[in-house]
């Protein structure tokens, strides 16, 4: 018999859709099973918000249930500062003070620490559930691979932030100016593992928010807004006194390993999938021709 002949389709958005042949579509129902599985989804709201919710609330309560172990977690901190000075990038507590002589920048990093965590990383997850519907699964399990390592991080690293060094003479500029809203001091200090400072989520959230924006937006100027994003995020957690330097690394490399996950679950990182979900290909039915069915 002659060669299968298969011709493909253009969909919409670039996404391409051809009829399998049959060698194909034998291996699809036997072997495909994992492909199946992998291939990214059409996201649904109600199960996107149950899902952020349950797991937000999860981290909570893992991050806040880990025992703080002051003493521990102030060696440690004794130790990052030490190999700072040693590396020559000690220059956390000059940076805090000279930012806490300008009243209004330091108010404005206080409630920047306290609410565009939060804000820009739900605000680039409904982006992604939008306009990228085929990356949206595989970003999100970047940034929740992120966040579950750092949740390892916290429990085998406990470190004091340099505000609670007893001899770091650093500022807890929250507790200075009296600003609201940072669970990490004030009344709020009670609900929070003060102590889980290693790695730096506020940097791994934010490069994770930065990196999206520069690989898919379409505008130049807010591709530059995306990268400035978590560069602007370390500075305003070192000069609050709510990280080290190196807190910062911790979160880059939780970040990294994401990403990895990612590329080994997919195949791709998320930028390089499809933009719209692709067509899901249906088990060969007996005496059916080739056939795809939108999702």
């Amino acid at each position: 018999m002659g060669e299968s002949t298969v011709t493909a389709q253009e969909g919409p958005e670039g996404v391409t859709t051809s009829p399998i042949a049959k060698e194909d579509r034998e291996e699809l129902g036997s072997h495909g099973v994992l492909r199946r599985v992998r291939m990214p989804r059409r996201p649904r709201l109600w199960f996107e918000i149950l899902l952020i919710a349950v797991s937000y609330w999860t981290y909570s309560l893992i991050r806040n249930a880990v025992p703080e172990q002051r003493a521990k977690a102030l060696r440690n901190a004794d130790w990052v500062w030490s190999v700072e000075h040693h590396l020559g990038i000690a220059v956390e507590q000059s940076v805090n003070h000279a930012v806490n002589s300008v009243t209004w920048l330091v108010v404005g990093m206080n409630y920047y620490y306290a609410t565009l965590h939060f804000i820009m990383t739900l605000g680039v997850l409904v982006w992604l559930f939008r306009c990228h519907p085929g990356r949206y699964a595989a970003a999100r399990l970047v940034l929740f691979m992120t966040t579950v390592v750092a949740l390892v991080g916290y429990y085998l690293t406990p470190l004091a932030p340099p505000r609670l060094m007893s001899d770091g003479h650093f500022i807890d500029t929250v507790a200075v100016h009296h600003t609201w809203g940072s669970m990490a001091s004030g009344n709020l200090k009670h609900m929070s593992n003060q102590y889980a400072a290693m790695p730096s989520m506020h940097i791994g959230w934010s490069l994770w928010c930065g990196l999206t924006i520069f690989a898919l937006a379409s505008v130049p100027w807010v591709r530059v807004l995306g990268l400035l994003y978590p560069a602007l995020t370390l500075v305003v957690i070192v000069s609050t006194a709510n990280h080290f330097w190196l807190d910062a690394v911790g979160g880059v490399l939780c970040l990294a390993f994401g990403f990895f996950v990612a590329r080994l679950w997919y195949g791709a990182l998320p930028y390089q999938l499809p933009k719209l979900v692709p067509p899901r290909l249906l088990p060969p039915v007996k005496g059916a021709g080739p056939q795809a069915a939108a999702p």
